[in-house]
């Protein structure tokens, strides 16, 4: 019997998932959870074999429920049940260390048969998901390239410049520096400075200091 907890920030999505795996032979559900840090306790108490987890939650997100679990349980496998598709979400959750990533859209069939191989520690990834990851996960060159000057500020927040910092470095006002790193978080698909430097070093964008 695989045990699931069930992970979502929306009652009526938690019960219908519930209802749905609750009429199955081979699947029990053991618990649920409104938010991540609710999971976690719950994992620690239930020791689920797959944990359906959605993202985007108060208090602790989906991400990183997924690196503590993955990190402290590593014989519980999650994976992701989400609405949101984008690249960023899909790296992140990849990333925090999630067995698999399918849309809510998913036929109940294929959630079935991807809870099924989570708990065999497959990799389960939505057709879309995966043709986006693997466009995401190719050189440089898939990748919208950042302007010679966008990379010249991004090496320099690498080294931990502020934008009026490096402002004065590169003799160019703040506000440019602010629109060089817009164009940069679109480029590269991120949403903060931290991810845009990791991004760009994992892309050989920028050299990797531990390389050094």
């Amino acid at each position: 019997m695989i045990r699931v907890l069930v992970v979502d920030d929306h009652p009526v999505v938690r019960s219908g998932l519930i209802g749905m795996l609750s009429v199955t032979d081979d699947i029990t559900v053991v618990g649920e959870a409104g938010d991540g840090s609710e999971a976690l306790a719950l994992v620690e108490s239930t020791r689920p074999d797959v944990v359906l987890m959605d993202l985007r939650m108060p208090r602790t997100d989906g991400v990183t429920a997924t690196g503590a679990i993955a990190s402290g349980y590593p014989e519980t496998r999650v994976l992701v049940l989400t609405t949101y598709d984008t690249d960023t979400d899909i790296l992140h959750a990849v990333e925090a260390g999630a067995t698999g990533y399918l849309l809510k859209d998913t036929p109940h069939a294929e959630l079935l048969d991807g809870i099924r191989a989570a708990a065999r520690g497959e990799t389960v990834l939505a057709p879309p998901v995966a043709a986006r990851l693997m466009s995401r996960l190719r050189t440089p060159s898939a990748v919208a390239q950042p302007s010679p000057r966008e990379l010249q500020v991004l090496a320099a927040v690498a080294r931990g410049l502020s934008n009026a910092e490096i402002g004065r470095e590169l003799y160019i006002g703040e506000a440019t520096v602010k629109t060089h790193l817009q164009r940069l978080f679109t480029k590269l698909d991120v949403d903060d400075r931290t991810r845009a430097v990791t991004v760009a070093i994992e892309l050989g964008l920028l050299p990797n200091p531990r390389s050094g």
